[in-house]
Formats: structure tokens, C-alpha cells, sequence
């Protein structure tokens, strides 16, 4: 009886486990990551969050010192949604729109390492890292979607609006 009620305990105890993991990485995987608006709106809060955040890189802003190695560029909000991305006619016409808007959302980020190759103006960038307290955004890590794999529809699509 004794080995029975062990095995009982042993068996919800591992139930409970894996409910505990699955309930928990689907909150952190759930949304991948967030708007230049939302981090902005959580104001100090940010500040003690590993963040991932999207944005649209405004070619103007980067500025790249191999000497430390060091980059800055200004981020642009993007709709954090993939169907609101498509309602609005795709990524190239979003990231194009989004940075030729004076009044979108920006962000400045800091990049502590070699430039990467497809950071240019209107990629998308996804970055990770943690806000300062300078207000700029500290990478770890950008991610670039290519703006080749996008970069035909453009024309048609500008022609459109």
C-alpha cells in the first residue's frame, strides 16, 4: 500500500512538472517578440527584462566604429502583428512606410560588435538585449531579415498606395 501511494505522489509530481514547463515556455514563446511602442509603454519596467524587439532600421542613423567595434542605428515601429503586416500590403511596403514616417515610434539601439552585412536602411531588425539606462536599447544580438528576399515587390507595391 505504502509503494503504491509512492508511486501516486511520484506520478503527479511529474504531471504537475511537465504542466508547470508547458504553461510556462508558452508564455515566453507566445508573443516573439515586442513593438518599439509596447517596450516604451512599459517604461521602467523594461529596464530589468531580456527583451526581443522588432523594428525597421533607418539607414541614415548607423553609424559603425570598427576601432571598439561598435554600431548605432535608430529602430522604427512596425506592427508586431503578421496579419495587421499583411492587411498592410507586406513587409517591404510596412518597412518602407514605417520609416519614412516622422512621427512612428524610434529607438536608438547600441550594438557592441562587428556590423553585421544586411544592416541597412528598411531591413527589418530583430534584436535582443536589455534597455539602458541612457534609454537606448543594448544588444546582444541582431537578427536582419534579408531585404533581397523582398526587395521585388517594392516597386509594385509603392505604386499601389
Amino acid at each position: 500500500m505504502k509503494s503504491r501511494s509512492k508511486l501516486i505522489a511520484a506520478g503527479l509530481l511529474i504531471v504537475a512538472a511537465v504542466v508547470y514547463l508547458i504553461v510556462t515556455s508558452t508564455g515566453s514563446t507566445a508573443h516573439y517578440f515586442l513593438t518599439i511602442e509596447e517596450v516604451q509603454a512599459m517604461g521602467g519596467e523594461a529596464a530589468d527584462r531580456r527583451l526581443t524587439i522588432s523594428g525597421a532600421v533607418l539607414g541614415d542613423t548607423i553609424k559603425y566604429d570598427p576601432s571598439e567595434p561598435v554600431v548605432t542605428f535608430t529602430v522604427v515601429q512596425v506592427p508586431g502583428d503578421p496579419r495587421e503586416v499583411e492587411r498592410a500590403g507586406g513587409l517591404a511596403k510596412v518597412l518602407h512606410n514605417a520609416v519614412s514616417d516622422p512621427d512612428a515610434a524610434r529607438m536608438e539601439v547600441v550594438y557592441t560588435d562587428v556590423k553585421p552585412d544586411l544592416l541597412q536602411h528598411e531591413s527589418q531588425a530583430i534584436i535582443r538585449g536589455r534597455m539602458g539606462e541612457d534609454g537606448r536599447f543594448h544588444a546582444n544580438e541582431v537578427l536582419l531579415k534579408c531585404p533581397t528576399r523582398y526587395e521585388e515587390g517594392v516597386p509594385g507595391q509603392l505604386e499601389a498606395s
